[in-house]
């Protein structure tokens, strides 16, 4: 069976940031399956991979991409799954224009849009989590102890504050 979760990002160098969703997903034990597929560089291979993702068993998709950040947008526009655009930090403008050119998809091809970098990486894999938890209780109940774990940790006063 194929996992139900895919994320896709648009080069080798986008893992380091893509890296945090599977490793939150895997913290939850969801799996997932990772590919490589470049809107610019392997456009074949996107159309191919988002035309047969529902087909091929995904449910949700999380794409990473830096740059122009087409990756998200034309596989939303490929697929009927839930996409969820991840800016990936870029050189040249720090993933600002990555975040814009993800965020702004016109009427009609939603993109669900995260915050640059990690963090948007982490939270593309919770939201991806919680759309299956909708039919999966014990995913359900895996997701709220990792947020109630997030609740717990934060102190309520400052170390070394009296």
């Amino acid at each position: 069976m194929t996992a139900p979760i895919a994320i896709i990002m648009g080069s080798q160098s986008d893992w380091e940031t893509m890296r945090h969703a599977a490793e939150t997903l895997a913290a939850l034990g969801v799996d997932c399956e990772k590919r490589i597929v470049s809107a610019h560089r392997t456009p074949d291979r996107l159309f191919a991979f988002a035309k047969g993702a529902k087909a091929a068993g995904f449910k949700v998709i999380i794409a990473g991409a830096g740059g122009a950040a087409h990756l998200p947008g034309m596989a939303a526009a490929l697929t009927e799954l839930p996409v969820f655009g991840v800016p990936v930090e870029s050189k040249a403008l720090s993933g600002v224009d990555s975040l814009y050119s993800i965020v702004q998809m016109p009427a009609g091809v939603p993109v669900g849009t995260l915050a640059i970098g990690k963090a948007g990486a982490i939270n593309a894999a919770l939201l991806a989590a919680a759309v299956l938890a909708l039919n999966d209780a014990p995913l359900a109940g895996r997701l709220a102890a990792w947020r109630q774990q997030q609740t717990d940790a934060v102190k309520e006063r400052p170390e070394g504050s009296a």
